[in-house]
């Protein structure tokens, strides 16, 4: 009888293991799928400009007007160039707001903007205003409501609601197969809370998706790899904490509500300038905070310990610096604003220094050097502030041990395999134990070592789902900042076109760190892989990122950024 029962489990547990082996090759191909469905529209869609009227010169030429802000002046790289002597290089800008009113600003000119013949600072200006910069005079001619319809209609569209069920339905076929691996591996105290963590991603998915459909939304393909991503962050906490899959699903869906407040936020310019303040407050007020009442970690004091929970505050600092770096042309022309940033983000990096955040600090500096040059045009401004970044991390590394520490270690892992090159040696040795598909689902070493689920992800998806996802959960950020870039050509603000650029590239400068960090190709800093990582904090400041690069989207029913016109076109 003993020899029955043993033959029996036997038989079972070969079976386990072929259906794993199979679960090891049959995901990768779900995913690979299911990124190419959800890339291809983001990448290969249709740059298009829009008009939205035309400036009637002397001569009788036309002159088109593509963004709802352009800067009017003598330089090529002007939205609408003049060519006379008289105007100046920025001269001014001609603004147009959601209602379809229009107004004109100087940007600081010598010659000034004059409106029917007096001297303006900002004005009102409509089809019969006369308009005269640097001498040149000019009229305004804004297209109609028919023609605006018609516009929304003839726009690139988004993918079809029916792509997006397909592109969920891989999805969840994916959430399922690692589920099963799971259920085939894992011990049973694990299994409630992994059914927890998976099922919960996709209730939420489909919730978020049905939101959609109510307010008349098709594109779902940004969103779909970010819960691609949390997917595959919770499969790594489920083999190395699943009692905190619960956690991590709720900083989930508090990140997707952010996501949609931010983009509400978005709707309106107006609306967004008052958050925009706020915004500029809070981030300051989240580090101040933090500083004062934190608690130090590995030599940084950049969490807050609130009823047991643990906060990480300069994640969310992350969002409201995109907030404050973010502004509309007729601000971005006036150097007291320029001025005002600077000091606001040397005024950021101050308090990330005393809390010995080093590299969180690189990362608002990244962000920074992206805003200096989408607001100034200038490499030479770009340059400088790389140069003033130099000297500034040699001081940092004389006054923090930790921080030289790091870089100590730094391409000399192998030389010290049992102390402080420990995570990374052990990281580097289960990335190549998983090869191409992997060992299967909770059957990784590297769930011993420590931030197995967070500063050292990748590898713990690499040694267990295999290099092919672990390198697709990269191609998805890499996608967002490639998005960003190619709605921003189309950008109908400047505040739109910043947010997006930079918000993606905190996303991308993050996931290098990460990445290049445990593969001891950088120097190992402990920044979170956006989306993947184990952390509330860094789960809600992701998503938060996220929509100022959804809300950049210009497609035909795309962003819930956009307002809804003509016949239900955005």
């Amino acid at each position: 009888m003993e020899e029955i029962l043993q033959t029996v489990l036997q038989s079972h547990r070969d079976l386990g293991d072929m259906i794993i082996h199979i679960l090891r090759y049959l995901a990768p191909l779900v995913a690979l799928i299911l990124m190419i469905r959800c890339i291809k529209p983001l990448l290969t869609f249709r740059k298009e400009p829009e008009i939205w009227g035309w400036l009637n010169m002397p001569d009788g030429t036309q002159i088109p007007i593509t963004h709802w802000e352009n800067v009017i002046g003598r330089s090529k790289s002007c939205d609408i160039t003049i060519d006379f002597p008289t105007v100046s290089r920025n001269h001014a800008v001609l603004t147009r707001y959601d209602d379809g009113s229009w107004t004109i600003s100087d940007a600081e000119s010598k010659g000034g903007v004059l409106v029917n013949g007096k001297k303006v600072q900002i004005c009102a200006v409509h089809s019969r205003s006369r308009i005269s910069i640097g001498g040149v005079e000019m009229q305004l001619q804004p297209i109609s409501q028919k023609q605006e319809a018609r516009q929304a209609q003839l726009r690139t569209k988004a993918a079809s609601g029916w792509d997006s069920v397909a592109n969920l339905l891989l999805l969840t076929i994916l959430q399922i197969l690692m589920t099963l691996g799971f259920l085939l591996s894992g011990t049973e105290t694990d299994l409630i809370p992994i059914l927890q963590g998976f099922g919960g991603i996709l209730a939420c998915q489909w919730l978020l998706f049905g939101f959609y459909g109510m307010i008349h939304r098709a594109s779902f393909e940004v969103e779909t790899l970010a819960f691609f991503l949390c997917t595959m962050g919770m499969a790594a906490i489920a083999t190395v904490k699943p009692q905190e899959s619960m956690k991590q699903l709720i900083a989930m869906v508090l990140g997707v509500i952010i996501f949609l407040i931010i983009g509400w936020s978005l709707r309106d310019l107006e609306r967004a300038k008052k958050v925009r303040y706020l915004a500029t407050v809070a981030g300051v007020g989240f580090l101040v905070i933090t500083l004062l009442f934190g608690t130090e970690y590995y030599g940084a004091k950049n969490w807050l310990i609130i009823g047991g929970m643990s906060l990480q505050p300069s994640e969310l600092s992350k969002v409201c610096f995109v907030f404050a770096g973010a502004s509309t042309m007729d601000r971005i022309m006036q150097k007291r604003n320029i001025i005002m940033f600077i000091a606001y983000s040397i005024l950021i990096c101050a308090l990330l220094a005393l809390m010995n955040d080093f590299g969180t600090a690189l990362i608002f500096f990244c962000s920074f050097l992206i805003i200096a040059y989408l607001r100034s045009g200038s490499v030479g401004t770009v340059a400088l502030a790389v140069t003033a970044l130099i000297f500034a991390g040699v001081i940092a590394l004389k006054i923090a041990p930790h921080a030289l520490q790091r870089f100590a270690t730094w391409r000399h892992v192998w030389e010290d395999p049992f102390n402080a090159g420990y995570q990374q040696c052990q990281a580097l040795m289960c990335l190549a134990s998983g090869g191409f598909f992997g060992l299967g689902a909770g059957r990784g070493r590297l769930q011993h070592v420590f931030a197995a689920d967070s500063d050292i992800v990748f590898a713990t998806i690499s040694e267990e789902w295999g290099l092919i996802m672990a390198v697709l959960t990269v191609v998805c950020i890499v996608v967002f900042g490639f998005f960003a870039i190619r709605t921003a050509y189309m950008a109908r603000s400047a505040f739109y076109c910043i947010g997006a650029c930079t918000a993606a590239g905190v996303l991308v400068v993050q996931t290098i760190l990460n990445c290049l960090g445990t593969l001891d190709i950088l120097p190992f800093t402990g920044v979170p892989f956006p989306l993947l990582s184990n952390g509330g904090t860094s789960m809600m400041g992701a998503w938060g990122l996220l929509a100022f690069v959804k809300a950049s989207d210009t497609r035909q029913n795309a962003s819930f950024a956009v307002r809804l016109k003509g016949g239900k076109k955005a």
